[in-house]
């Protein structure tokens, strides 16, 4: 199983904003310079996870994007749901498609349940601040601040 870019980027892109910010906007072209993102990529990410209420836009001169709240207070799980399709570790348990009809039957249903789950309660167990204390740890983000 593996994530898309789409979960990478952004949460790269998250520890570079709250990283970045100081409590004054971002601009998503300084973002995507220093990770080496497509800008194009980044706004799309950017309309996601402000419609998600993880950012906030700010428009016009010396605009960007904010945090719509602490780090402490945003989980890695949920940027990665809000940029990502649902993570189900095989596809007869996707919403919206036609079920699996065994899942009463199936021996392994509980097994890609429980995998999800424990997916989902890793990924919600870390917060964008633990990322960012980690990046201020390693050496050279500071010179980058």
């Amino acid at each position: 199983m593996r994530l898309s870019t789409r979960a990478q980027y952004a949460v790269r892109a998250m520890v570079d904003l709250s990283l970045h910010s100081e409590g004054k906007p971002v601009a998503l072209r300084d973002i995507a310079q220093r990770e080496d993102i497509p800008l194009n990529y980044l706004e799309q990410l950017f309309n996601r996870l402000r419609r998600g209420s993880i950012v906030e836009s700010v428009r016009g001169p010396g605009g960007g994007y904010l945090l719509a709240r602490e780090s402490s207070a945003i989980l890695v799980g949920e940027i990665v749901a809000t940029v990502e399709e649902p993570l189900t570790p095989v596809s007869c348990m996707d919403k919206g498609k036609r079920r699996c009809t065994r899942t009463a039957a199936c021996t392994t249903h509980s097994v890609w349940e429980m995998l999800g789950e424990r997916i989902r309660t890793f990924l919600d167990s870390i917060t964008l601040e633990d990322l960012v204390r980690d990046a201020r740890r390693r050496p050279g983000e500071s010179e980058d601040q």
